[in-house]
């Protein structure tokens, strides 16, 4: 299987932890961004580094782009320049393209100009923080949709010793345990004889009002 090439657009914090951690696992990783000195600060962690502004077409052109499996826009405050870009990358023939917006409306003129998937860093971190303010034994929260999440729930103490049928938390919060995490393991098809232990993490999906009363009970 070819390894993947991966070009990441925007050496933000987002754009280099996103860049580096590609590296890390592995993959060829194009790391691109107008400032000379970002560019010096990433080079040693990827495949190639390269100062180009990514809003100019014939620059991007060059680079072959639309033969990269995944194009990553990850400019930080320059709602134009990300527009833009994306525009470009698009016409380009990009085959996956994702991209970082600020706010819910650059997210909504990111996907009627053609981007394949847009994410929210700082919003979805300031959803986790929140959580994870409300329940400390939460240790991940993922949204699905507006409606339905997934939670990572550290076991609490009162959930120790007991089996999922007798904590039922289907019936009590009509949300449904995915997997137990134990001892490094994943248990992705618990049954309801399974005794929970203590620094187990109960991996569980329902909708989000649902969870947020499982939440604090949980808490």
């Amino acid at each position: 299987m070819p390894n993947k090439q991966y070009a990441v657009i925007g050496m933000g914090r987002f754009g280099l932890s996103v860049a580096r951690s590609l590296s890390k696992l592995g993959f060829d990783v194009l790391a691109i961004d107008a400032s000379e000195q970002r560019i010096q600060d990433v080079a040693d962690y990827v495949t190639h580094a390269v100062a180009v502004d990514s809003t100019d077409e014939e620059a991007l052109r060059s680079l072959g782009l639309r033969n990269f499996d995944v194009v990553v826009v990850a400019i930080g405050e320059d709602i134009q320049a990300s527009i833009l870009t994306t525009l470009i990358l698009k016409e380009l023939g990009v085959p996956q393209l994702i991209v970082k917006a600020q706010n819910e409306l650059h997210g909504k003129v990111l996907s009627k100009i053609g981007a394949d998937k847009v994410v929210f860093p700082e919003r979805d971190m300031g959803i986790r923080v929140a959580h994870h303010l409300i329940s400390p034994n939460i240790l991940e929260y993922i949204e699905l949709s507006n409606d339905y999440s997934i939670v990572e729930l550290k076991a609490p103490a009162f959930a120790v010793g007991k089996n999922l049928r007798q904590l039922d938390v289907r019936a009590k919060y009509k949300c449904n345990v995915l997997a137990i995490k134990m001892d490094g393991e994943l248990n992705i098809s618990p049954n309801a004889e399974d005794i929970i232990k203590e620094n187990d993490v109960l991996v569980i999906v329902g909708k989000n009002e649902h969870i947020a009363d499982l939440e604090l009970d949980y808490a």
